[in-house]
């Protein structure tokens, strides 16, 4: 599915790849997605110490959501990321 504004998180993550923030990314089952506030998305930071910058440029998108990706199912990268903070269906 091409979702714009997945599309544009996705853009803005390789960016801050680019700019050396982010590590790597990740959005698992990202061909059967159908709005942003499904979609999942998992990161690791170049450094712990990025992390601030990363939040702030991330909070550029609505409904940003963040915590530690404890479970490891989808992915082993260590932050979980999503857009859906008070969205309801």
């Amino acid at each position: 599915m091409n979702v714009p504004e997945i599309q544009e998180v996705k853009k803005h993550l390789d960016e801050l790849k680019d700019k050396g923030l982010v590590k790597e990314w990740v959005l698992p089952y990202e061909n059967i997605l159908t709005r942003l506030t499904a979609a999942i998305f998992f990161l690791t930071p170049t450094e712990d110490s990025k992390l601030d910058e990363i939040w702030k440029e991330l909070d550029k998108h609505p409904r940003l959501t963040y915590r530690l990706n404890e479970e490891k199912k989808l992915s082993e990268l260590v932050w979980r990321v999503e857009f859906n903070k008070d969205f309801e269906l």
